[in-house]
């Protein structure tokens, strides 16, 4: 039972639904049905991807995570070391059948979509790439870990022009959310000399940058066109004015930027809730 508790809090599951949820709207809005690959996919992109991802993150995280005060909790667990090897291998077990299968029901395009969003979960954090210590690839990469998914269901079942579009902003949504997370972790980073996107360029101009990107992926919804396409850029408006106090906070203060943060995560379940009505008023 310990085991399984702390591969649960491991897995993040309060995330569970952020890479779950693109696969399977974009499977769906793009003629997808609910066949195998639609329920393989959408299982193994809801837990073990999610495990995988984040267990090898906390695995080659340990020494900076013991030293930041916001680890331990459901945002990422502390884990000793006498459980990596543990974690490691169930995660890594516990995809192995699900992408045998997947690839078994894929084709050409979605093999390689698959592997390339499997190699970026394992850069971003495995000793020896480390992308997440590369400014602005870190960003990059972890929005790859998002829209991955997204990209995958269209890999599929192919995708319109619109839905290619609204992949976009939803990779410079990522891109932004990214860079604000890695503003209120600044001292801990570089208290343990990581480098990030916040460590090289200072938290108000990280969120600055973030605010950008969020401006971006705005305009870019609405130029999808349409009365709902301007409802879901109102919604994600509400990603800039979340960090608008942010845009010169000092590097010292950076940790106020949790406040924003923990808004932020209740603005997605909000933001979710938004684009699956309209979705959902788009396919009846």
């Amino acid at each position: 039972m310990q085991t399984i508790k702390l591969l649960f809090m491991t897995s993040r599951p309060i995330s569970w639904v952020n890479t779950a949820y693109p696969f399977v709207l974009g499977y769906l809005m793009m003629g997808g049905g609910y066949d195998a690959r639609f329920f393989i996919g959408a299982l193994f992109f809801l837990i073990p991807y999610n495990l995988l991802m984040y267990g090898i993150n906390d695995v080659f995280d340990y020494e900076s995570d013991i030293l930041n005060p916001r680890k331990g909790s459901v945002e990422g667990a502390v884990t000793p070391p006498k459980f990596h090897l543990r974690i490691i291998l169930v995660s890594v077990g516990l995809c192995i059948p699900f992408v045998i299968a997947l690839v078994a029901l894929g084709n050409a395009s979605s093999v390689v979509v698959l592997a390339a969003i499997l190699f970026f979960v394992v850069a971003y954090s495995v000793k020896g790439l480390r992308f997440k210590e590369i400014p602005f690839i870190d960003s990059i990469t972890s929005s790859i870990h998002f829209v991955g998914p997204l990209v995958y269901a269209y890999s599929l079942v192919g995708a319109s022009n619109a839905g290619w579009l609204a992949a976009l902003a939803f990779f410079f949504w990522g891109i932004a959310s990214q860079a604000f997370g890695a503003v209120q972790d600044i001292v801990p980073d570089r208290k343990a000399n990581i480098k990030s996107i916040g460590t090289v360029l200072g938290a108000a101009r990280t969120v600055r940058f973030a605010f950008c990107m969020y401006i971006i992926a705005t305009i870019l919804v609405v130029s999808l066109g349409g009365g709902l396409a301007l409802v879901v850029a109102m919604t994600a408006l509400i990603y800039s004015i979340n960090i608008i106090s942010y845009l010169s906070i000092s590097d010292k203060e950076s940790y106020l930027a949790r406040k924003g943060w923990k808004r932020f995560l209740s603005l997605n379940y909000f933001a979710g809730a938004v684009i699956t009505i309209c979705c959902l008023v788009v396919m009846i």
